[in-house]
């Protein structure tokens, strides 16, 4: 199965929705599978006094007079008419629309959209009635675990699977969600440990900066991974900066479908591509010297030089003290 790659645009969008539809061109070019955007009712999502998180404060498009979390994502909400418009539109275009809700309401209107997937972002994964609404609305749940350690992850497992969600039919993404991610502090063996403890689909949502974490969780086995990206890390907001412009998404996908590619088959064989070139580098049992008819094969006047197109060196022992049954000139392949 092909790695499920999931272009990250969040509020990317800046609450525009002509910017999302040219963030949907970039993704389906880059030949991601999916977008992603966000869905909340921001009055249902924060209270108005909640403090921003350091990152969102570095990239705050709320004036410094009104750094709350509710001045930012009122600005980056958009509405009922406006997820219709992206779904249609991404319909259009060839590439999965999936959204994560953030408050009850809007799973509803995700589902009436008509979504198969659903995304359960990491805040959510301690909010027993929010999991609870989504096994029950949907058949297929992404689930990110930042911040969770396994027993808040299997008592999120535990919720969903219990309100009618097939264990098969859910991907658990490792993750973490300081943005950008520390290097040190991915800890993507932890992607494995997921997979060994639940018995999930395992993948990564990738917060770190560039490209190289993501590969490596694919060559780990990932079976999804998602990934933020903007039109212009420049651009004014909360994710932009620790997002991937359109040519490094393009690379990042590019660099997920070779990854998967190398990983073929566990059967260690020649390949057909190399085959070839068994005859040109291996080597065979050379005469070292000119070598007469009756005369005894040894190791003084035997030798080992490409071609491998005679008898293996690896039959050596075999070889010596055999008589040889004709002339052999200097360089020639030995046979018996």
């Amino acid at each position: 199965m092909s790695v499920f790659v999931i272009a990250e645009a969040g509020v990317n969008h800046n609450g525009s929705v002509e910017t999302a539809k040219k963030m949907i061109d970039a993704a389906t070019e880059a030949g991601a599978d999916a977008i992603k955007f966000q869905t909340f009712k921001t009055e249902k999502l924060v209270c108005k006094s909640a403090p921003q998180a350091e990152y969102q404060q570095r990239n705050s498009l709320a004036n410094h007079e009104d750094s709350t979390q509710f001045s930012l994502l009122k600005k980056l909400e958009i509405d009922q008419k406006a997820h219709q418009e992206l779904f249609d539109y991404c319909k259009l275009a060839g590439i999965v629309f999936i959204s994560t809700p953030f408050d009850l309401e809007s799973v509803d209107l995700l589902k009436s959209l008509g979504l198969k997937i659903i995304k359960v972002p990491s805040g959510e994964i301690t909010n027993y009635p929010y999991l609870k609404k989504v096994g029950k609305t949907f058949d297929q749940v992404v689930l990110s675990t930042g911040m969770a350690d396994l027993g808040e992850i299997e008592d999120a497992l535990e919720i969903l699977i219990n309100s009618g969600v097939d264990r098969s039919n859910i991907t658990v993404l490792h993750c973490n969600t300081e943005y950008p991610t520390p290097i040190q502090d991915v800890n993507l063996r932890a992607m494995l440990t997921i997979k060994n403890a639940f018995g999930v689909n395992v993948g990564y949502s990738d917060h770190t900066l560039g490209i190289e974490v993501s590969i490596a969780a694919t060559a780990l086995g990932a079976t999804v991974i998602e990934k933020h990206f903007t039109l212009d890390k420049n651009m004014e907001g909360p994710d932009h900066s620790a997002s991937l412009e359109p040519d490094e998404l393009m690379m990042l996908v590019r660099g997920i479908r070779n990854t998967e590619n190398s990983l073929g088959s566990p059967i260690k064989k020649p390949s057909v591509s190399e085959s070839k070139n068994k005859p040109i580098v291996r080597k065979s049992i050379i005469a070292a010297r000119a070598i007469k008819k009756g005369e005894s094969f040894t190791e003084l006047n035997l030798c080992v030089k490409r071609p491998g197109t005679g008898i293996s060196p690896m039959n050596w022992d075999k070889v010596i003290n055999q008589i040889a049954k004709r002339d052999f000139i200097e360089d020639e392949i030995i046979d018996l």
